[in-house]
């Protein structure tokens, strides 16, 4: 911290620190202690969201930068929830130990699963013949999947994924899990999904274990007036 040019100090002495910036040497301080102790990528609290902010899933906090973040996880309400976390998680793992928790009211506790490698897929585009709308058909095999297990669908932005960095805003990916395969993505233009019934739906044919998914994109017109007010909105919403 620099202790001189300050008012009301002699040449070459030190003022009065004003309380801006004894916080803002308290954050240095923090950060440079953090980056001697933490390491991001380990850190299961850690998230950077679809806006390029930084997250604190446990104290459920944002962050502009990562500094911010690492000078937060060295105050007083992180450190409070990690203890509480850490004596939460000791008193399950004992009462799990000595079968507390059975019958109806038991915690499912997820173990390891070995992955048995992708599924087979193939992917079709798709134009509607009367709206003009660009979309994809994707058929997913699963053989050895349970038939009581349905495969899920989530959308993910560039922002979220880990993979391509720096990420890029143009493209979104579409994920499809069903344990014990692997996680397909796929990505995709990120234009606005039409979420109608006929446009966007997913099925699990549990005799050929077989998934099909079909995704339909809003036309450009649709994505540039989408929630206009007055604009009257498409048919079949």
């Amino acid at each position: 911290m620099d202790y001189q040019n300050r008012a009301g100090s002699k040449f070459g002495g030190g003022g009065v620190a004003s309380k801006e910036a004894t916080n803002a040497d308290r954050r240095e301080r923090l950060r440079k202690l953090a980056l001697e102790t933490i390491d991001l990528d380990k850190d299961p609290y850690f998230f950077k969201n679809h806006v390029g902010s930084f997250e604190c899933r446990l104290c459920l906090t944002v962050h502009q930068n990562d500094g911010s973040y690492l000078a937060h996880t060295q105050g007083r309400k992180h450190q409070t929830n990690l203890a509480r976390r850490a004596a939460k998680d000791a008193q399950l793992g004992k009462r799990n130990e000595e079968g507390a928790f059975t019958g109806a009211n038991a915690i499912a506790v997820r173990k390891n699963v070995v992955k048995i490698g992708r599924p087979g897929y193939k992917i079709n585009k798709t134009r509607d013949p009367v709206t003009r709308q660009l979309g994809l058909t994707f058929q997913l095999q699963y053989p050895d999947l349970a038939p009581e297990t349905a495969p899920k669908v989530r959308f993910m932005s560039a922002y979220e994924q880990k993979v391509e960095d720096p990420p890029d805003k143009n493209f979104q990916y579409m994920l499809v899990a069903a344990e014990p395969y692997e996680t397909c993505a796929f990505k995709l233009q990120a234009r606005e999904v039409d979420r109608r019934e006929d446009k966007y739906w997913t099925w699990w044919d549990s005799d050929s274990k077989v998934f099909w998914a079909h995704v339909t994109f809003k036309t450009e017109r649709e994505e540039r007036y989408s929630g206009v007010p007055g604009l009257a909105p498409s048919k079949g919403r």
